[in-house]
């Protein structure tokens, strides 16, 4: 335990201290985020820095590998995805602000970096033997799937990665949303003796200083260089832990967020109708003229509330 609570403190502490280091220098580079015109409530968050992901996930990969990497190849690869994550929106969050429009990389060139890293993990859990998956509320039962590991991880690290990015639309969403997944999935993975719960709690540790600066009014945004990163981080601890299927139960809210902007798409293309006033779920909620504070709260706490009852069952 006292390795945790160190390994907490010090991610926080190199967290914020390299926020507080690449904010000004993101500022007088001018890198602010360029807001979509249409989202009326966010006009006023234009040119806000964002990158600020490049912080937290440099000091959950720091720490990680100081105190955890050396032991234990599966969270060796989780850091490297999660940097692979991290680059990926890095080059999309460096392109729109040199571009200054929000186009980024283009969809496809997205899709094909992310499915070459999902392969990577794949191939990794297939040559590792990682084919087991624990059964939600089944009290420790697993299934073993064989082959079938390689395609269904490279669906959870896509499906997941893009839902925690839908899911980074309001001030302090994604991080408040990923850290309360990552405190419950630490402390379900504790009563499992797995190393990857350290790693959890040091995510928390780093994100927590982050939120410092990301609550409304945000100062710094994470963009899809921490958005990315986050998502490939929640699906390398859960799927090499063999907790896939905790994903859609215990990320509830980032299910919500995908398939919100499915349904409105799919929708829309057919009947020239929307579902909701505005995709993802949670513009929808501000568009009907909750806070982004309620709104934010709300996640959080549903997430919350839903490890609570996966902790039961543990």
């Amino acid at each position: 335990m006292k390795s945790v609570l160190i390994g907490i403190c010090a991610a926080f502490l190199a967290s914020l201290a390299l926020l507080m280091i690449i904010l000004p220098v993101l500022k007088r580079l001018k890198a602010g985020q360029y807001i979509l015109g249409y989202v009326k409530e966010h006009k006023n968050k234009s040119g806000t820095p964002t990158m600020g992901g490049l912080a937290f996930i440099a000091a959950i990969i720091a720490v990680g590998l100081c105190t955890l990497g050396i032991k234990d190849n599966r969270i060796n690869l989780t850091l490297a995805v999660t940097a692979g994550f991290m680059i990926v929106g890095f080059l999309d969050d460096f392109l729109k602000i040199y571009r200054k429009d929000n186009g980024g990389l283009k969809p496809y060139q997205k899709i094909i970096f992310q499915i070459a890293i999902a392969t990577i993990a794949a191939v990794f859990c297939y040559l590792n033997d990682l084919r087991y998956l624990y059964v939600p509320f089944g009290g420790g039962l697993s299934v073993y799937i064989g082959w079938g590991i390689i395609p269904l991880v490279i669906f959870i690290f896509t499906a997941t990665v893009n839902c925690v990015n839908l899911t980074d639309g309001l001030d302090g969403l994604a991080g408040g949303t990923s850290s309360a997944y990552l405190f419950i999935m630490g402390l379900m993975l504790y009563t499992q003796a797995e190393n990857f719960s350290s790693l959890c709690f040091i995510a928390v540790g780093a994100v927590a200083a982050f939120l410092l600066f990301n609550v409304n009014k945000a100062s710094i945004f994470m963009g899809d260089t921490g958005s990315l990163a986050l998502g490939g981080l929640i699906s390398g601890i859960s799927v090499f832990s063999g907790n896939s299927l905790y994903i859609p139960i215990l990320g509830i809210m980032f299910v919500v967020s995908g398939i919100s902007v499915i349904v409105q798409v799919i929708y829309y293309k057919r009947t020239r109708r929307r579902v909701f006033l505005m995709a993802p779920l949670h513009h929808h909620f501000q568009m009907k003229g909750y806070t982004e504070c309620k709104i934010t709260y709300a996640y959080v706490l549903i997430t919350a509330f839903v490890g609570i009852i996966c902790l039961m069952f543990v």
